[in-house]
Order: C-alpha cells, then sequence, then structure tokens
C-alpha cells in the first residue's frame, strides 16, 4: 500500500488549484454581492418613501431566500445555461433581502428631529439623502452587507455543481470519494473568507461618522476590484476546457491520472453528470469525463477518445453483496445471477439512452428489458425477509437497481426495496459495509483504484486482464469487508475522455494524447 498523504501535502500538491479556486470563490462573492448592492440599496432607498411598496419588495425578497439554492441552480440552467452566469444570478438573489432590509430600516432610524432640521436648513431630498440619512444610516447598511457577503461565501461553494468554479470543487470531490483531505481543502478557505470579509465589514461599520462619506465611494470600487478576481486564474488561458465530475477529479483513473500519466494540464471545471454532456454538446465544454455505456454519448454525438496510455481499467459491472446476506439467503445469489449474460455493452448504451435522455422511468426500462428477456415473473410478496438495493446516481445503477428489486420480488420469497441515488462510490459502499443496505451494482475498475486504492504495481500488473483484475477485487473484498462479489452482468462500463465528434475531427484528436498539443 502507498504511505498515506498528510492534509498538508495534499493543499502542497494542489495548492495551483487550490488558489485558482479561491479566487474564482471570491469573484463569485463579489460581482453577485456587487449587483445586490446596486439593485438592493435603491429598492430599500424607494420603500422608504413609497411605504406601499415595503411590504411586497420586502417579501419578495424574502421568498427568494426561502428557496433552496440547489433548487434555485437548477432552475437558473434552462434559462442561463451553466457556468457562472446562473451561479450569480442566484448569488445575487439570496443577498437581496439583507441589503435591502437594512438599507430601508437604516434610514427610516434616522432620527426625525435631524431629518426635520436638515429640511428646515432648505435641503433637497437628495441632499438629505446622501449628506444625512446614508451617512446615519450606513453602520445598518453595512450590517446588511457583512450578512450578504457570509451567506454568498457559503452557497457559492455549489456553483461547482454547474462549472461556475469555486471551492465547492475540492468539497464535492471530497464527499463523493470520502476524501477528509478534499473536503477540509475547501472547507478551510471557505470558513477563511467568510471570517475575513466579516471581519473586514465590520471594522467599516466602526469607522468614525466624519469618514462615513468616503465608505460611501471607497466601497464600490472595493466591490468591483474583488469581483474582478473571478478573471485572474492563469489557466484561463488554455485551449480546451474540461468538465469532470466531483469524483473523476479526485480519482488515480481520473484527473490525479490524467495528469500524471498524460501531462495534461487543461483548465478543467467540476461539473455535475446530469448537466455535463449536453455541455459538451452546447461547446460549454471542450472535453467531458463520461461512461462508455452512457446513453448520451449517442444523443449528442460525442466520441470517446482512445485511452492509449491505459489508465482506465476494465469496469465490468456486478452486485457486491454482504456475504452475511447471502449466507441468510442462499436463494438470492440466483436470482441475481439471472442478470449474467443478457447485457452487453451495446445493449447497456440503448437502456441508459432511454434513460438519460429520452427520460424514461428507470423502473419501466427495467421491466421492459426483463420481460423481453423472459425473465419477468409476478411478484411473490414474500415476507421471509427485506434485501436493500442500492445504487449510485448514474443512469445505470438506478435501471439495474430496479432489475434486481425485480428478480428477488419474482423468484424469491424475500421483499426487495430500493435506495437509489446514494451518491459516490465511497457513499454507497459505506452503505453496505455498515449494513444500510444489503447489495448494490459495482464496478470492477472502481473496487480496484477507489476502494482498495491498489498500488501503481498492483494496477500494473492488472489493468490489462479483466478476469485478473475481477479476482482480485473479489478476493480483497472478501477477505477485507466480507463483500462477495456475483459474477460480472458482462458489459464494461469503462470511464471515457469524450468531445464532440465535429470539434475532435477538426483538431485531429483520436486519442488523450493528442489533447496535450491542445493545451
Amino acid at each position: 500500500m502507498e504511505a498515506q498523504q498528510s492534509f498538508f501535502d495534499f493543499v502542497q500538491q494542489q495548492s495551483g488549484k487550490l488558489l485558482e479556486q479561491t479566487l474564482q470563490h471570491i469573484g463569485l462573492t463579489f460581482i453577485s454581492l456587487l449587483i445586490a448592492v446596486l439593485i438592493g440599496v435603491p429598492l430599500g432607498i424607494l420603500i422608504t418613501r413609497r411605504k406601499r411598496l415595503a411590504a411586497p419588495i420586502l417579501g419578495l425578497a424574502g421568498i427568494m431566500q426561502t428557496i433552496p439554492s440547489i433548487a434555485l441552480l437548477g432552475f437558473m440552467i434552462p434559462l442561463l445555461g451553466i457556468g457562472p452566469q446562473p451561479a450569480i444570478v442566484a448569488l445575487f438573489l439570496y443577498a437581496l433581502l439583507p441589503i435591502i432590509r437594512n438599507t430601508y430600516t437604516g434610514i427610516k432610524e434616522v432620527n426625525a428631529t435631524v431629518v426635520d432640521a436638515a429640511i428646515g436648513m432648505g435641503m433637497s431630498r437628495r441632499q438629505l439623502l446622501y449628506r444625512i440619512q446614508l451617512p446615519l444610516a450606513m453602520p445598518v447598511l453595512l450590517a446588511g452587507i457583512r450578512t450578504a457577503t457570509v451567506i454568498n461565501v457559503g452557497v457559492a461553494t455549489l456553483a461547482a455543481y454547474i462549472a461556475a468554479g469555486g471551492l465547492g470543487e475540492f468539497i464535492f470531490g471530497g464527499i463523493a470519494l470520502n476524501n477528509t483531505h478534499m473536503i477540509l481543502a475547501g472547507a478551510i478557505p471557505a470558513a477563511l473568507l467568510a471570517i475575513i470579509f466579516d471581519g473586514a465589514l465590520a471594522l467599516l461599520q466602526h469607522i468614525p461618522f466624519r469618514r462615513i462619506r468616503t465608505v460611501l465611494y471607497v466601497l464600490p470600487v472595493l466591490l468591483v476590484v474583488l469581483s474582478s478576481f473571478y478573471l485572474l486564474p492563469v489557466a484561463y488561458g488554455t485551449k480546451l476546457v474540461a468538465g469532470f465530475t466531483p469524483e473523476f477529479m479526485g480519482r488515480k483513473d481520473g484527473d490525479l491520472g490524467l495528469r500524471k500519466v498524460y501531462g495534461l494540464q487543461l483548465r478543467t471545471v467540476v461539473i455535475s453528470d446530469m448537466i455535463m454532456y449536453k455541455a459538451a454538446y452546447e461547446k460549454k465544454l471542450d472535453v467531458i469525463s463520461g461512461s462508455s455505456t452512457d446513453g448520451r454519448v449517442r444523443a449528442f454525438d460525442l466520441v470517446v477518445l482512445e485511452d492509449d496510455k491505459h489508465i482506465f481499467p476494465p469496469y465490468y459491472a456486478a452486485p457486491i453483496v454482504r456475504n452475511a446476506t447471502l449466507e441468510q439467503y442462499p436463494e438470492l445469489a440466483p436470482a441475481l445471477n439471472k442478470l449474467v449474460g443478457t447485457i452487453n455493452d451495446s445493449i447497456m448504451t440503448e437502456l441508459n439512452y432511454r434513460v438519460d435522455y429520452l427520460k424514461e422511468d428507470p423502473a419501466k426500462v427495467a421491466k421492459d428489458f426483463l420481460a423481453a428477456q423472459h425473465l419477468l415473473q409476478p411478484a411473490r410478496n414474500g415476507n421471509k425477509g427485506v434485501i436493500r438495493i442500492g445504487s449510485k446516481i448514474f443512469g445505470d445503477g438506478y435501471i439495474l437497481a430496479n432489475m434486481y428489486k425485480l428478480l428477488i420480488d419474482g423468484y424469491t420469497d424475500l421483499r426487495a426495496e430500493t435506495h437509489t441515488g446514494l451518491g459516490g462510490t465511497k457513499i454507497a459502499f459505506d452503505a453496505l459495509v455498515n449494513k444500510q443496505i444489503d447489495l448494490y451494482p459495482e464496478y470492477t475498475g472502481t473496487g480496484l483504484l477507489v476502494i482498495l486504492a491498489a498500488d501503481q504495481a498492483t494496477v500494473d500488473s492488472l489493468i490489462g486482464d479483466k478476469q485478473k483484475v475481477y479476482e482480485h477485487v473479489s478476493n480483497a473484498f472478501m477477505q477485507r469487508y466480507g463483500i462477495r462479489w456475483l459474477p460480472p452482468i458482462g458489459f464494461n462500463n469503462t470511464y471515457a475522455l469524450m468531445m464532440r465528434r465535429q470539434q475532435a475531427s477538426a483538431l485531429h484528436i483520436k486519442r488523450i494524447s493528442d489533447l496535450k498539443a491542445q493545451q
């Protein structure tokens, strides 16, 4: 086994990426905050003068904050696509409420006697606002900006799911791989940014009154400067942009392998598996990490690049089951094994196409397939025991989980229930080890590289032989975890890099090695 890497070693190794993500995070936070200040402050002033508008404007801003942040980002994608635009709009909407409310409150709380005196001295409404009300309201207004800043620093981590960058890239990659170093590498800087910006704005709140008007002019300039941080990363100069899932970013057979083995230094952004294929099709990304049997490869006319240096091992799918469950219910394995030999690569691609692109229900797709194979039996409604079937978030995982449910219900007196969408590999595997589920479909390559974390010598000795990979993971899982690999189903859903067919042809890119010339 390789020596355990310390957190500081990880940070040093990823220092360039960490700096880029920190700059992006600052930029996202302050671009949205600047827009919120430019719109929120005038709205706050407006509702002090037209009181009938106060309730609806504050109410609408309040409703925006009650929408879950990930859902709000999802709503923005059909309108604005992926990247920074939807993230900035979502963050702006979250920042509005505290800025509008505190501007309104700060101006309303200005002593009426002072206002009357200013009016008595002949000040116009504009003079009253800029010379009296805004300076006196500034501590309260800055408190609203402080609140909005802290909110935005936290919510901006979610921008990584839609390829907008930021520190969420490390956080989501760490969650997918159960890698504490990755999680901390994103979470600690995000927390420090919130503390630093909150402290800096707190100092501005306590600035002497005679210098308050200076803040009125300096603050917008400062926000513009911090907003520009989003454009600073040097990596933006690369020719091609690659979009990788959070899990792919931290895997040996992923971005780490591409950098080490292929020497690739492409600009990478983290993106959800659910939208990256369409993002490539719409020319928002040039290269993506995908699964070779994903139906969207066909749907969006993508081409799989040849893995000419062999960083991707065989990924043959098979159910992995707690051995204690198999011993308790010996009829389970024969039911599950009825799928063996029925699904090859092209069949799995077609099934995934129906789910991923045509948006058919995975349960229906699973039922149709079993019926076509004459494997579908009426459910026995047995009460001998309950088998909990898990799956990761990928389309084939949903399909296979539903197939296994139908097979268990139809061929045994057991009752099956599905727990789909468990996230990344480590989440699903930990659920299995901790007895929260009894089985889920896994891939031999993932078992070798992610769960067992095999050393390079072992990987090199096995990677070219699918049977050796299967035997190695099967033996190691049984010895370490008490988990059995049943026979592979038949399809190889290997990781792959993909591009638009037309672009790959124009750039003469057929192999992953060819990408190096486009850096």
